[in-house]
């Protein structure tokens, strides 16, 4: 009985295929953890490209066109130009007018929930602005 036993206790057969059992959930969610890192840094570039086509619209205007862009039109190019936004909430775009120093502060904000697989991670709230400086 002792020789079967000491014969167990050095055999290594198998021990590679539990070492692949106990590293692959390990690894799937560490890879699946980086997507998900992925999608917010997606999410923040399409939020940064949206707020400068408006700040663009906003700055850049035909005069033939009866004067600056309203806040609504703004708000619509903000909302037109999103890209990269998942399964989060995108946010009203706000637009706040200082007629004394001739700027407009546009924001925008995007909440982001994030899934580890195993649990549930934070919702990630991010939120931009940019100020843009207009002549009517």
């Amino acid at each position: 009985m002792t020789r079967i036993l000491r014969k167990l206790r050095s055999n290594s057969e198998g021990a590679a295929a539990i070492e692949f059992a106990v590293a692959v959930p390990v690894l799937t969610v560490m890879i699946w953890g980086m997507f998900q890192v992925g999608l917010i840094f997606q999410a923040n570039a399409g939020m940064q490209h949206s707020l400068g086509e408006a700040a663009r619209y906003a700055t850049v205007w035909v005069p033939a066109n009866n004067g600056p862009p309203t806040d609504t039109q703004i708000q619509t190019r903000i909302t037109a130009k999103k890209f990269g936004l998942g399964n989060g909430t995108w946010g009203t775009p706000t637009i706040v007018t200082d007629a004394a120093a001739g700027t407009k502060t546009i924001t925008v904000t995007y909440s982001q929930p994030t899934d580890f697989l195993l649990f549930a991670g934070p919702t990630v709230t991010m939120t931009k602005s940019k100020v843009v400086y207009y002549s009517a």
